[in-house]
């Protein structure tokens, strides 16, 4: 069954004289329970994909589809669905001159109208969630003062605080490590089981989507070319891209 299905997706984005079609009708379909990777060079729209997804694309674009659907009911605007993001670099995301815990705090009372104190409890609890060590800690620190790492622990806190039923993940390993990297796969994985989520993570690394995902769709020039289980495409890749992307990569292991 299907968390989220859109057929005929179509982006556009403004330009300099008119607009810029970066994807063109494409349908997307994810699985209840799935990690779905969806992987590519850059500018191939992968990232684009997901905003379209969240309705946070730049001024001016315009998204239009010929059919969505969220756990089988019709939808017109996935910007009120039970969805969160986590975005490829947190100190874009973070205002450096709040604290880690405000951040949370403003996230918790949005999706719930409570008191701060109960806002606060429920943000720690997240953190904690995200496996943040001394998440008390952490609430009162500054997004500069914390690791490439705790950043992206936090920033994954906030989505949780969501409470969503998919979580978008945009590059979320980008810049950081390999032991770090291996740590924020395996805790995404754990997160899918406690909290029975959808995940949908995009990637331009194979090791990643090796690692975790059930599912692949590879995209060039903001169309799917191939999709199917990971392990299928990565053995029978079928599109001379795929093959391409998999000769180019040094290791699919994901070690």
């Amino acid at each position: 069954m299907s968390l989220l299905r859109i057929d005929g997706l179509t982006v556009d984005l403004p330009a300099a004289h008119g607009t810029f079609r970066v994807i063109e009708d494409q349908s997307l379909d994810v699985p209840v329970g799935a990690v779905v990777g969806i992987v590519g060079e850059s500018g191939s729209g992968k990232s684009m994909l997901l905003r379209a997804i969240t309705d946070i694309l730049p001024d001016g674009s315009t998204r239009t589809w010929e059919r969505a659907e969220f756990d089988g009911q019709p939808v017109a605007d996935t910007a009120r669905l039970p969805i969160a993001m986590v975005f490829q670099d947190p100190m874009t995301s973070f205002n450096p001159l709040m604290r880690v815990g405000a951040h949370l705090v403003e996230v918790a009372r949005r999706q719930r109208r409570s008191s701060r104190a109960d806002a606060k409890k429920r943000a720690i609890e997240a953190l904690a969630a995200a496996r943040v060590p001394d998440p008390e800690r952490v609430f009162g620190r500054y997004p500069h003062e914390l690791s490439g790492g705790l950043r992206q622990r936090a920033m994954i806190a906030m989505a949780l605080l969501a409470e969503p039923r998919l979580l978008l993940a945009d590059e979320p390993t980008t810049a950081l490590d390999a032991t770090v990297q291996a740590e924020i796969l395996a805790l995404l994985a754990q997160l899918r089981d406690e909290r029975r989520l959808t995940i949908v993570i995009v990637t331009h690394d194979l090791g990643v989507v090796a690692a975790i995902c059930d599912t692949v769709a590879v995209m060039k020039d903001g169309a799917i070319v191939e999709r199917g289980p990971v392990d299928t495409v990565f053995a029978e890749p079928q599109h001379p891209y795929t093959r391409s992307l998999l000769a180019a990569a040094p290791d699919r292991s994901g070690q």
